[in-house]
């Protein structure tokens, strides 16, 4: 079988981000089908070009995966106009590069941003191939919750998008359980939608990877890490981490470290400057390859974004990882990965943009390291149970194997 996939944000271990569709490729490669990835040429933590672009799409091989770069435009640090007009751009350079494929049994559209979806679908139809749409997060509901999609037109037509895409496309895979009432919700029916957690890879993420090193190039040997990794945009509320920072000055072992990048960087730095925090340290951004070390060398790991509806839906990748790791999360997350962490015991719930209440929070953990141990095992008994990331891409394929013989056209 093989199956093309439309992802601009597509990144292997060798680039910061969020590789589940590379680890997706090499597994299927491994039993014999392939997955061509339809990909930009721009990172989009860092903003930077991954590829020396040769024309409108630029091919690689990586590791055995086919992937197609199709030109973008950056937009990291640009307005939300500018990422509009961005995505947009790709939606061709996509489309151009999906034709290229035209014996792929089926085609995915993962979203988002939904106009990448989009450009799946159009090849989907063009080549004549069923047409899945993965939903990752749900937009535009996202961008409507934190104030990015305001004008009434805009919202209209993005839920005309929506919509349109949920009708068309064969069927719905979802990595939240919160996703699929709200699809259905939407006038879609529930047997159309599949939920299937990402969750993680616990022979990358391992309670015995040594994270000596990453602690010895941060000068922080003797300190209690508190560890973020990830991006760095609106979404993620570190403001709130950094007041609770300012709170915790006083206490010499407690130490924030961050990893990533993103559009809110710049401004970070500066309040971090402007608080004058002694206990802040910005690492940058870190390939797949080294985040098994980074997060071995945190004592605790916070999860955290901004609390508006939307995000109490959403199973945020990171938590999975922490999990996997035998690392106690401190999640500033309401909603269904809540339900995932008080399940496990594997950390602690701090209501969103509560910064005294993180930082104290913390100060307790620093203070019982006992504790925080037991956190940490309870957390990877729990996603080896539930969230090996192997089963998951087991039942994946199955999903990709049935919608392929599907006549949805």
């Amino acid at each position: 079988m093989k199956i093309l996939l439309v992802n601009q944000a597509f990144v292997s271990f060798d680039e910061p981000g969020f590789t589940r569709h590379f680890e997706m490729a090499k597994y299927l490669c491994a039993r014999g089908h392939e997955m061509v990835i339809v990909a930009s040429d721009v990172n989009y933590q860092t903003g930077t070009r991954i590829v020396e672009q040769r024309g409108f799409i630029t091919e690689q091989g990586i590791e055995g995966v086919r992937v197609l770069r199709g030109f973008m435009l950056p937009s990291l640090h640009r307005n939300y106009f500018w990422r509009i007009i961005s995505f947009m751009g790709f939606m061709f350079s996509a489309v151009a590069a999906s034709l290229r494929v035209k014996d792929a049994d089926l085609v995915i559209g993962s979203s988002p941003p939904i106009f990448q979806a989009f450009a799946a679908w159009f090849a989907a139809f063009l080549l004549r191939k069923p047409f899945l749409f993965e939903v990752r997060d749900l937009w535009p509901q996202f961008g409507i919750d934190m104030g990015v999609i305001k004008n009434p037109v805009v919202i209209y037509f993005s839920r005309a998008l929506e919509k349109f895409l949920y009708n068309r496309a064969a069927h719905i895979l979802v990595n939240s359980p919160a996703y699929k009432p709200y699809i259905v919700g939407r006038g879609i029916p529930a047997d159309k939608i599949t939920f299937i957690p990402y969750g993680t890879d616990i022979s990358m993420f391992t309670p015995d990877a040594d994270g000596s090193q990453v602690r010895r190039e941060l000068g922080l040997d003797d300190k209690f890490i508190v560890l973020y990794a990830g991006a760095m945009g609106q979404a993620n509320d570190i403001y709130t981490l950094l007041r609770a920072a300012a709170r915790l000055q006083d206490h010499p072992k407690i130490h924030f470290v961050l990893f990533g990048d993103g559009k809110e960087n710049t401004n970070l730095r500066a309040e971090t400057q402007r608080l004058r925090l002694s206990n802040v340290t910005f690492a940058g951004a870190a390939p797949k390859t080294k985040m098994s070390a980074v997060v071995a060398a945190a004592d605790v790991c916070l999860a955290i974004l901004q609390d508006i509806p939307g995000f109490r839906m959403t199973y945020p990748n990171k938590v999975f990882d922490h999990m996997a790791a035998g690392r106690a999360t401190v999640l500033v997350i309401d909603g269904v990965i809540r339900e995932v962490i008080e399940a496990s015991g594997g950390g602690v719930f701090v209501p969103p943009a509560d910064d005294e209440r993180l930082a104290q929070v913390i100060r307790e953990l620093a203070d019982d390291p006992a504790r925080v141990q037991q956190m940490g095992r309870q957390a990877r008994d729990y996603l080896v149970q539930n969230f090996d990331r192997r089963d998951k891409l087991s039942e994946t394929l199955e999903l990709f194997q049935r919608v392929a013989k599907t006549n949805h056209r």
